[in-house]
């Protein structure tokens, strides 16, 4: 590997790393675990906090709702505050509830009750998820979603040009914008602002996917104006397999009625005198449909109480600086003449917090990256995500991954592996 960089350079990027305690806490499979932007591990503290909640069940039967050390009846808000630093948001704005589908079908069916004109603008390069529940709720309204539902179709096949976002809402006059921050294949992140001072000089409302950036990318919601977002917890924010998903509503809309109630929505003060007309909470809290489920949602508590003590702003700056490594590594590799590109934007203010690795072989090298223990993921028809979570990566780590890649590649290990048949990746 005499033309591969030496790891002289990760070294002494991680000397003065100021996250590098936090690897410690973490349970990393044996490897190099580089799919966080899927499921993060799991860490001591989300194991802690899971643990006390499991003790005050056992201990607090029904008591818990109200004698728990952190109440059960207002843990959604109190978690809710918690996450409000990482997009920022005024603590009444944000609530952990549902899970992030719901959440889209809620806010997305809410503001489609209010909005003038029922066109809903997206892209084509969407998690599938969002376009079946926004189809839904086009479809549940009487209009037809292939008349309704509007994609702007990406010019490269990875990315998304806010100029035709824009031109979008000008040919379409759509009364929703609903776009992820970062999107999910390529790792492009998207300009949240821009976007949404063009949708509001257009009287539009501008909602927001942040599954692929909560947790990496330091959010100024409420600063932007951005009117609603969803999130989901177990990604970045590390709060295990299905966790509680999360979800924002600007105080411009706070008194809007949900499109799906339920009665953990229901105004806290007078939810138990069991009225059978909905009164919503005066906040983001109106937005809960159903009881929130403590045993998928504690984890959270413990994993948020790691990002107080880190800083968001830190930590996007780790992320920034191994994404970026990460491709630097891999254009050497391109240099070299290996058949590898980047398919996420080198500049950071457009990078989200993994890397798009493309190549022919790009399956293939997944399942052969992971039987040598890096475990890193497959988007089809071409890349292998490479997601270096700044609160357990280092950047040796991400040197020894890229030199394993080049390893594999040397040898053409992928070869022994049969091509994709379908299946989780």
């Amino acid at each position: 590997m005499s033309d591969f960089p030496p790891c002289k350079a990760a070294r002494e990027l991680d000397r003065t790393d100021p996250l590098a305690e936090f690897a410690d806490r973490f349970e990393i499979p044996d490897g190099h675990y580089m799919d966080g932007n899927s499921l993060g591990p799991l860490s001591e503290d989300a194991e802690r906090s899971l643990q006390r909640v499991v003790d005050e069940w056992r201990e607090l039967a029904i008591r818990g709702w109200t004698d728990a050390d952190e109440p059960w009846f207002s843990y959604a808000e109190r978690l809710g505050s918690m996450t409000a630093p990482l997009v920022g948001a005024d603590e009444t704005e944000v609530v952990v509830a549902n899970s992030t589908t719901v959440n889209i079908h809620t806010l997305v069916g809410t503001f489609l009750d209010v909005v003038d004109l029922p066109t809903v603008l997206v892209d084509d390069l969407d998690f599938p998820t969002d376009h079946y529940a926004i189809r839904a709720q086009l479809r549940q309204r009487g209009y037809d979603p292939d008349e309704h539902l509007v994609a702007v179709e990406s010019r490269d096949g990875r990315t998304i040009d806010e100029d035709d976002v824009v031109a979008a809402m000008d040919d379409h006059d759509p009364g929703i914008v609903f776009l992820p921050s970062v999107l999910y294949r390529s790792g492009q992140l998207l300009d949240v602002e821009r976007i949404t001072e063009a949708a509001h000089d257009r009287d539009v409302l501008a909602g927001f996917d942040l599954a692929h950036s909560v947790g990496a990318v330091d959010h100024d919601l409420s600063g932007v104006g951005v009117d609603f977002a969803v999130w989901c917890g177990y990604k970045y924010l590390n709060a295990g397999p299905g966790a509680i998903a999360g979800l924002y509503v600007n105080r411009d809309h706070f008194g809007t009625t949900p499109a799906l109630a339920g009665w953990w929505g229901h105004d806290k003060e007078t939810q138990f005198d069991m009225n059978l007309t909905f009164t919503p909470a005066d906040d983001a809290g109106a937005w809960q449909i159903g009881t929130v489920p403590m045993l998928s949602a504690a984890p959270l508590e413990g994993s948020l109480r790691m990002f107080e003590e880190a800083g968001i702003g830190t930590v996007r700056e780790k992320s920034l600086s191994l994404t970026g490594y990460l491709v630097e590594l891999v254009d050497a590799l391109a240099d070299a003449g290996y058949d590898c590109d980047v398919g996420t934007p080198r500049e950071p203010d457009r990078r989200g917090g993994h890397v798009a690795v493309e190549h022919p072989e790009a399956y293939r090298l997944s399942l052969a990256l992971k039987e040598r223990g890096v475990v890193v993921d497959f988007r089809p028809p071409n890349v292998v995500r490479v997601c270096p979570a700044p609160l357990y990566t280092s950047h040796v780590d991400v040197w020894e991954v890229v030199a394993e890649l080049r390893t594999l590649l040397d040898e053409e290990a992928y070869e022994r592996f049969d091509r994709q048949d379908g299946g989780v990746t």
